[in-house]
């Protein structure tokens, strides 16, 4: 990685911090011990069973907190960001895990590696993509994926992740999967993507289309791709500077051939997107809103009124509100529809 200021081999550790300002809900609590990792040797330091429990925090943008945590909060902080190879096929290139994701993005198309322009604008940070394999528009990381590296905080050895060690799945990975995210077994300090030489617009989303329809622009490249679906999301989606909130909130829920038939027999405007392993997924916001939850609050939480897939803190919320908030409308998606919901975010 590049080179930074010099650091230190142990992190300070900081007791009783505030929380609430490093997570996009703005919701209150604190973490018993906090430690911002700038650094693979300050990770290492850590690497014993004096400091259990662990839970790994990025941007904070994928994360609900219920009260506070009783144990070391580590903060990844580690930056840098490089091409490290190519191919005839595609450009390699590397990014610390506390690199903002966005303006990696913005970075990596401004250097001519077109690839990622799909997820502009998903908030979080690098080292936290390939956890959630987030994805938008058509793209999931996984299919930008390379390799990662990851520091065993039982040996503090590092690891290396290929694609298929990630076992990614929609929304998924072997770090969900098997509970690593929370319990901090494996943390994530660099990522690797696999840019394609051969790059062809993703512009079939009907958002996406309009808008670069209404740009007069039909043959785009990645960069008017990438402001395009900017433009799309900021229409839709909430400044968590101005109106606290963690994303899409809910999964898009993947259900069998015969389930999005009967839906669509009784729900004809339903959007249906049909999956390779024969299932659909179904959209979750449009479900929400035909509950009748869009801009409808709980209290001090609710859904956004541009996008009811979208759980926001009108000011105020705790963990406990925004807790009722998400069963309130798993309960009435379910009676409707006969679907269930699961939440998006992490519950430290």
């Amino acid at each position: 990685m590049a080179a930074g200021r010099l650091m230190t081999p142990s992190p300070l550790i900081e007791r009783d911090v505030d929380l609430s300002t490093r997570t996009t809900l703005a919701l209150p609590g604190h973490a018993a011990r906090f430690a911002e990792i700038n650094s693979a040797d300050q990770l290492r330091s850590l690497a014993d069973d004096r400091y259990t429990p662990r839970f790994v925090l990025g941007g904070g943008s994928n994360l609900v907190l219920t009260g506070d945590f009783d144990g070391l909060m580590l903060h990844m902080a580690m930056r840098g960001r490089e091409r490290v190879g190519d191919d005839a096929g595609a450009w390699y290139v590397r990014a610390g895990a506390g690199e903002n994701w966005h303006d990696f993005v913005l970075w990596t198309l401004a250097q001519g590696w077109p690839g990622l322009e799909n997820l502009s604008l998903i908030p979080g940070t690098v080292g936290a993509a390939p956890i959630q394999n987030i994805g938008a528009y058509g793209l999931e990381v996984a299919e930008r994926f390379h390799s990662l590296s990851a520091c065993d905080m039982r040996s503090g050895e590092f690891v290396r992740f290929d694609r298929e060690a990630c076992r990614f799945g929609y929304r998924d990975s072997v770090f969900k999967q098997e509970g690593w995210h929370v319990d901090g077994r494996f943390v994530i300090t660099e990522v690797t993507f696999r840019l394609p030489k051969a790059w062809t617009p993703l512009a079939c989303y009907a958002d996406v289309a309009s808008e670069l329809d209404a740009r007069g622009i039909a043959a785009p490249d990645a960069q008017q791709v990438a402001a395009a679906i900017i433009a799309v999301r900021q229409r839709k989606l909430p400044d968590p500077a101005q109106l606290p909130n963690a994303g899409s909130f809910f999964h898009n829920p993947i259900v069998d051939a015969a389930t999005a038939d009967r839906l669509r027999a009784t729900h004809p405007g339903l959007p249906c997107y049909a999956q390779p392993d024969g299932r659909v997924k179904l959209a979750a916001g449009w479900l929400i809103e035909q509950a009748g939850w869009k801009g409808r609050n709980l209290g001090t939480a609710g859904m956004y009124e541009k996008q009811a897939l979208v759980l926001v803190n009108r000011g105020g919320a705790t963990g406990a509100d925004v807790l009722e908030l998400m069963q309130a409308v798993q309960r009435d998606v379910h009676a409707g529809f006969g679907v269930a919901l699961t939440p998006e975010p992490i519950f430290p």
